[in-house]
């Protein structure tokens, strides 16, 4: 019989060695299919910990995809914030070579008949003497000359070195480190160059004039002609004034005609141009079609994240989940509140606004069941166009008023606010005159002491949210008390934008501060999954090497029967012969 101390030896070094590796001797066993199915086996909890990870990066990226809506809304609701961005006003000319205009949100429909005197012009003026070419040396006098000249009241000195070209001055004039605002050019007439000088202002004030200490031969005070005077444009505004003229340093005037920018573009003494201005409704009504368009993808996309299936009972990823809720729910609030700093009431004598929410212009939220624009936000156009029709401004308001003060009672005027520091919304004031009717003996507004300034003028105190509010009494009777409002409008679109800004904050916002958590909730998984992952390793290890050890032995008896075998069928053989 062999002996068994290398069939042993086999046995040991099978299982302690570093790569394993069944011989399949036991009896035909596959231990590693078995060994796999045992880990396999084991791993439920790790599977666990993998899918619920899984589950925790959906939400984190759903929140991506919910942001990502929102801030499309932002940057949708910014470009309409304001009243010229969303009411759209146009002003046509009879004579667009003479007159042109531009119309913003404070323009009034109607036309205004305007004549153009004169244009604004600015002072030219151009050397007497020629030079040959714009090469041609000024300066040969061995040494500096000055230049001096005198715009629009200041005395400016150019030295002007020896050996100085034509060329050469115009550099020195055009690129001195202070120009302040004047040019020059050299000038061809088919013969000589000539050196033009001129003020690039517009307007009486504007002047231009060569200086006294002028030494450059050639440039002095004589040596000049005025090729055009500096002078106002004139106009007159239909028919004012009867004699003279409106006058302005420039051809565009936009401080004679609330909302209008006037473009001059000719003079035309005697005649007149009509500008005729209008709304552009389909611009304002397409702005609104945006709006709601816009709301609805960012609905769509909540809906989409939180839907529930009744038939299955079953939620979807953020079903119920509560940042998703505020940021629905905030958003939805606006959209059905009134405006904030519009009333809708009146007492007092206030003058109540045209239009205080969304639904009286034909938005309103879809609650039909079934339908398949439920919950989204629908456009009834036919309301829009009566409310349009009505009054375009009250509507443009609605949407985007940008922190627009207005006085709601004949006794107070609004004066001004502090963007940013006063807030919008409505403001009760309670105003006594002093008994001798010399001015304001106390204010409040909203109920705290307000700030008098001057005798008429109160103005909101600090740490309020009417600080910096400035308005005006206009009644002034000795002795008495007044009561009104002030209002401080923000548009629905400013309003929402200014809460997606909140909503979307990377520190701050609902979704981030969820982002946050639950990426410390994968942190924790992970480690747990990094314990179960070494866990099962070591698990494998451990059986690999339990199987090892289990099939060498088994091969060693598979052996051992083998040679019992053999050595039994020798004694049959000898036993018989």
């Amino acid at each position: 019989m062999a002996d068994d101390t290398s069939s042993i030896s086999a046995y040991t070094s099978a299982y302690t060695s570093g790569n394993i590796n069944f011989t399949g001797l036991g009896n035909g066993t596959d231990f590693n299919s078995l060994i796999d199915g045992l880990v396999k086996a084991e791993s439920a909890h790790l599977t666990q910990l993998q899918t619920w990870r899984a589950t925790w990066d959906k939400k984190i990226t759903a929140f991506q995809e919910l942001n990502t809506s929102m801030l499309s809304l932002k940057t949708a609701l910014e470009k309409m914030d304001t009243m010229n961005e969303f009411l759209t006003k146009n002003a046509s000319s009879t004579n667009s070579t003479v007159l042109t205009a531009t119309a913003d949100s404070a323009a009034e429909e109607g036309t205004h008949k305007v004549e153009i005197n004169q244009l604004a012009q600015n002072k030219i003026m151009a050397t007497v003497t020629g030079y040959s070419a714009g090469s041609s040396v000024i300066n040969s006098s061995g040494g500096d000359q000055i230049l001096q000249y005198v715009y629009k009241g200041t005395t400016y000195n150019l030295t002007v070195p020896t050996g100085t070209t034509v060329d050469g001055l115009v550099n020195l004039i055009n690129n001195q480190p202070a120009n302040p605002g004047v040019k020059a050019l050299a000038i061809f007439d088919g013969s000589n160059y000539y050196v033009q000088f001129r003020g690039m202002d517009l307007g009486v004030g504007a002047s231009l004039t060569i200086g006294a200490g002028t030494t450059l031969t050639g440039f002095k005070t004589a040596d000049w002609t005025t090729t055009q005077n500096n002078q106002n444009s004139q106009i007159r505004v239909d028919g004012w004034p009867t004699s003279g003229w409106i006058s302005n340093a420039a051809n565009s005037v936009s401080n004679v005609i609330t909302g209008l920018t006037l473009n001059l573009k000719d003079s035309a003494p005697g005649s007149t141009v009509t500008l005729t201005v209008g709304t552009d409704l389909e611009a304002v009504k397409e702005n609104v079609r945006t709006f709601v368009t816009q709301m609805n993808t960012v609905r769509a996309k909540i809906q989409e994240l939180t839907k529930y299936d009744d038939l299955n009972k079953a939620g979807s990823l953020l079903t119920g989940n509560y940042g998703v809720d505020i940021v629905s729910q905030n958003l939805k609030n606006i959209v059905a509140d009134k405006g904030v700093g519009f009333i809708s009431y009146n007492t007092l004598g206030l003058t109540e606004d045209t239009y205080v929410s969304l639904g009286q212009i034909g938005i309103s939220t879809d609650a039909q069941t079934g339908s398949a624009t439920l919950g989204m936000l629908v456009l009834d156009e036919e309301k829009l166009d009566e409310a349009l029709t009505n009054n375009p401004t009250a509507v443009a308001k609605l949407f985007s008023a940008d922190d627009l003060g207005e006085s709601k009672s004949s006794a107070f005027s609004y004066l001004s606010l502090v963007k940013g520091t006063t807030q919008p919304g409505e403001y009760q004031l309670k105003v006594k005159v002093k008994a001798d009717g010399s001015g304001i003996e106390s204010a409040t507004i909203n109920g705290h002491a307000a700030k008098i300034s001057g005798a008429w003028e109160i103005t909101g105190a600090a740490a309020t949210p009417e600080a910096g509010l400035a308005i005006r009494l206009d009644s002034r009777t000795a002795g008495s008390t007044y009561d009104g409002m002030v209002t401080v409008k923000r548009g629905k679109t400013g309003e929402l934008a200014d809460e997606l800004k909140d909503l979307t904050d990377k520190s701050d916002g609902p979704l981030a501060i969820l982002q946050n958590n639950y990426k410390d909730i994968i942190k924790s998984i992970d480690s747990k999954i990094d314990y179960e992952t070494t866990r099962l390793e070591r698990y494998k290890t451990t059986l690999k090497n339990k199987y090892a050890r289990l099939d060498s032995l088994l091969g060693y008896y598979d052996k051992l029967n083998s040679q019992l075998t053999s050595s039994i069928k020798q004694l049959s053989s000898s036993s018989s012969s």
